[in-house]
């Protein structure tokens, strides 16, 4: 049975990555149901907002359903305008500051980009040092350097090891680093000599053989790299390589991004 499916819309006063975040976890609870999602940030004045309901109104008259909205926009007038669209708006910062008002007994600024002084308060640079790590040192890349590393993924080729590194640099402030465990290294059957002194940092990632070879026939039709045969082989000796070191493994096929690096986290303690 088809799925079916409906237009969502991201809007917000800045980048749009808490609306998309926050939209999407609410979303994943309806698998049923296909979304396609469109972004429109920095919508902060009255001409962006009117422009922004046009296109809401043209995708709900096209698909002959309401659209979907979350929104995240700070200035009352700038949302009003919003939710005069043929669409069910979700206004997520609407649904919790009048409570925290309450509680908090104060009036909330409704001042845009509030949210970066926080985040500086908590360790803003701490992030930017992560991310830097984490983009220098992806795919193998400086392992001499990997004493400053918080955790180091270890996994074949494709198995997700960039994604969740630089997920947990942006999310979490951690220097990740990754390693690719090459043909050579899985014929010797054993942890790369590199990786050996830094054991208790290792979490390695696996993948179930079929969606890897998926994954590498986009990368390269039809080569010997991508047939199911060969990641099998190759994911069978990694995951029998992680048992004997005592490394932590994950798979990542079926979760997301947000779940794996949970997990990870809970791996090392810091969840």
């Amino acid at each position: 049975m088809p799925k079916r499916k409906r237009v969502v819309f991201f809007i917000s006063d800045r980048t749009g990555l808490t609306a998309e975040s926050f939209g999407s976890s609410l979303l994943s609870q309806f698998p049923e149901t296909e979304f396609e999602s469109i972004k429109h940030t920095f919508v902060d004045n009255v001409e962006q907002a009117k422009v922004s309901v046009v296109a809401i109104n043209k995708a709900s008259e096209k698909n002959k359903v309401q659209s979907i909205v979350f929104s995240t926009l700070v200035e009352p007038t700038i949302q009003k305008i919003i939710e005069s669209a043929d669409a069910c708006v979700i206004n997520l910062f609407g649904a919790f500051i009048d409570p925290l008002e309450k509680s908090l007994n104060e009036k909330s600024a409704h001042t845009l980009g509030r949210s970066q002084d926080v985040i500086g308060k908590l360790g803003y640079e701490k992030r930017l040092d992560a991310i830097d790590y984490s983009l220098a040192h992806d795919d193998g890349v400086r392992p001499d350097q990997y004493d400053k590393a918080e955790i180091i993924l270890v996994g074949v080729s494709r198995c997700g090891k960039t994604p969740t590194s630089l997920f947990l640099a942006m999310s979490h402030s951690i220097n990740a680093c990754n390693y690719p465990l090459t043909e050579d290294e899985l014929d010797v059957d054993t942890l790369p000599e590199v990786l050996l002194k830094y054991r208790e940092k290792l979490i390695g990632l696996t993948i179930q053989p079929g969606r890897l070879s998926s994954i590498r026939e986009k990368r390269r039709p039809n080569s010997k790299y991508a047939s199911l045969q060969y990641c099998k082989n190759e994911i069978k000796i990694a995951e029998a390589m992680f048992q004997r070191a005592g490394i932590p493994f994950f798979d990542s096929t079926n979760i997301s991004i947000e779940e794996l690096a949970a997990s990870v986290m809970k791996s090392i303690g810091n969840y």
